[in-house]
């Protein structure tokens, strides 16, 4: 039970659960991001071929 104790004693202390929960912060929010950008893109895109496609009829 002592070292059960002293496991979790060091757990709590140590940094590494904080620094892997910052990280997965940031790379949710680098994803949204992705996401928010290739939506754009692709919007402007299908604009862009829909203008296009009607000119060429």
């Amino acid at each position: 039970m002592k070292t059960f104790a002293k496991k979790m004693q060091q757990f709590l202390v140590s940094e590494d659960g904080p620094t892997a929960v910052e990280y997965a912060v940031m790379l949710a929010l680098i994803v949204i991001v992705c996401l928010t950008a290739i939506t754009s893109l692709g919007t402007n895109a299908n604009a862009t071929f829909t203008k296009i496609a009607a000119s060429i009829k």
